[in-house]
């Protein structure tokens, strides 16, 4: 649309570039995803997820020493504040999951000292203290809603393997820890995406991380950004409880002009590449639960997008059926998105305050003009 003055508005600033950035690119053309040079095919098959988020905070992949430290520091900061628990005992159980994510965090900003400090080193701690609390913000709640009492959090274990403990507990098996360990690694970044725009217009404004944070989640609760996940197990649901074909159930829907969640992307023309390397981790992951049918109803269904509609499918298609195996709720599908984004969200809240300057852009103006105020009596 042109505005007054002649400009073109972008609608939903598609294409357009509004900041630089060294944390992650996107090609989709050839569905391709880099974490700082490191092709995400690379990362899954060889780094943990605490690697990664010290690759997103400091440029390089750390030496062993160093990945101990990082790992050290954020099981230290694992526990959550008492008033933090409280505040999710007194959450309704119908509560949004993210909703309640969104507040917890908020509330982490109170019980921390440093909150409103802004020296770089205050801020890389907030952000080990944020991404080694979110876990069990989302794992006590779970239980709590369930009426169980939350599981505190282990000393020692990985990020992965300490949050399905804390969630079912019990140990989890190395196929789901493996499998969650990917998943985290998948989702930590992508580029300047709907959340961590709005974390970085709200660290542009040298708000606190808390604050960000808080806003990214608000973002990424939206339908348009985070939940398909949620929509696909419940297509994979409904199919197991019909006792459908999935490849009759999909045609039917794509013959009604129905979207079958889980497919295409804003960015990627081809496959996305976390579904793909996920595909793999879940027949592994179905096979140690002995539960492959989630595994072929999804592969069916793909054939049949994939033959009828052209289309190919994103990370949510089967980042659902792998949570829902690990004792997930649909629900809390978008929360453990949120998790593993923590650790990107910080690092462009980072990377913004190392050079800061105020995200303000224009809006254009297409309202009328030229008009004068009438006298009350006379309207």
């Amino acid at each position: 649309m042109a505005t007054q003055n002649g400009s073109e508005e972008v609608r939903g600033l598609e294409g357009v570039v509004a900041l630089s950035s060294e944390l992650s690119s996107i090609d989709g053309e050839a569905g391709q995803l880099v974490y700082r040079g490191y092709d995400i095919y690379d990362l899954a098959e060889n780094a943990s997820f605490e690697e990664v988020v010290y690759l997103l905070w400091n440029g390089d992949l750390p030496t062993a020493s160093q990945l101990d430290t990082l790992k050290s520091d954020l099981r230290a900061a694992r526990e959550l504040p008492d008033p933090v628990i409280d505040i999710l005992r007194q959450t309704p159980d119908t509560a949004h999951p993210m909703a309640v994510l969104r507040t917890a965090v908020s509330a982490l900003g109170l019980y921390d000292e440093e909150a409103d400090a802004d020296s770089p080193e205050a801020n890389r701690r907030k952000a080990t203290r944020l991404l080694a609390r979110t876990p069990g913000i989302i794992a006590a709640y779970a239980r709590l809603r369930n009426d169980e009492a939350p599981i505190a959090p282990l000393d020692e274990a990985s990020m992965a393997y300490n949050f399905l403990y804390m969630l079912n507990g019990e140990e989890p098996g190395r196929a789901a820890e493996d499998t969650f360990d990917t998943c985290l690694v998948l989702h930590a970044d992508h580029g300047l995406n709907a959340s961590t725009f709005t974390s970085r217009v709200i660290g542009s404004t040298l708000s606190d991380m808390y604050s960000a944070v808080s806003g990214a989640i608000g973002a990424l609760k939206g339908p348009l950004h985070g939940g398909a996940n949620r929509e696909v197990m419940r297509m994979l649901l409904d199919i197991d409880k019909k006792g459908a074909d999935p490849t009759e159930y999909v045609q039917e829907k794509l013959a009604n002009k129905e979207r079958v969640m889980g497919f295409g992307h804003r960015v990627y023309r081809t496959m996305d590449p976390r579904a793909a390397i996920l595909r793999d981790r879940v027949q592994a992951l179905s096979e140690e639960r002995n539960a492959t049918k989630w595994y072929d109803y999804s592969m069916a269904i793909l054939n049949t997008v994939k033959s009828e509609k052209g289309l190919d499918p994103n990370v949510d298609f089967f980042s659902a059926s792998t949570y829902y195996m690990m004792g997930l709720d649909p629900d809390l599908f978008t929360p453990i998105f949120a998790l593993s984004r923590s650790a990107g969200w910080t690092a462009h809240l980072l990377e913004q305050w190392t050079d800061n300057r105020l995200i303000r852009p224009r809006a254009a103006y297409v309202g009328k003009t030229g008009r004068t105020v009438t006298p009350i009596d006379e309207r």
